[in-house]
């Protein structure tokens, strides 16, 4: 897949955490259009997984509480963020800066990892002190 350079004065965020950054999203289950939207608008898990239109958004279909753990691993990344409100961090989630470069690197789908790197991820995603 084409990818293009960083968009300029985005020279702040770090090239490793960057490149941590895109393995994962390569590794999970959301489609170009889950970032896409949640870019636009803030998104829960539980209504991710309640949308008619899921197979547009994700991969496969997994409950609230899979996302949840999908999008905790998101924020720890740094490619998504709570939303907040007047009563402090809700439950949705929304895209970041460095996620918007992320996704600027990819001018289709982001491509999916092999098996080898997604074992990979899933080894430094929930064993990382190994």
């Amino acid at each position: 897949m084409a990818r293009s350079e960083p968009p300029a004065g985005d020279e702040r965020i770090d090239a490793v955490a960057l490149n941590r950054a895109d393995r994962s999203l390569r590794c999970l289950p959301f489609r170009r259009a889950f970032y896409e939207e949640v870019a636009d608008r803030p998104i829960s898990s539980g209504e991710l997984c309640r949308r008619q239109d899921w197979p547009s958004l994700v991969f496969a279909p997994f409950g609230p509480e899979r996302a949840e753990d999908h999008f905790i691993w998101l924020i720890r990344l740094g490619v998504l963020r709570r939303e907040v409100d007047g009563q402090g961090l809700t439950e949705r989630v929304r895209l970041t800066p460095m996620g918007r470069v992320l996704l600027s690197r990819w001018r289709g789908e982001i491509p999916r990892a092999g098996l080898r790197d997604r074992i990979h991820e899933n080894f430094l995603r929930h064993r990382p002190r190994f």
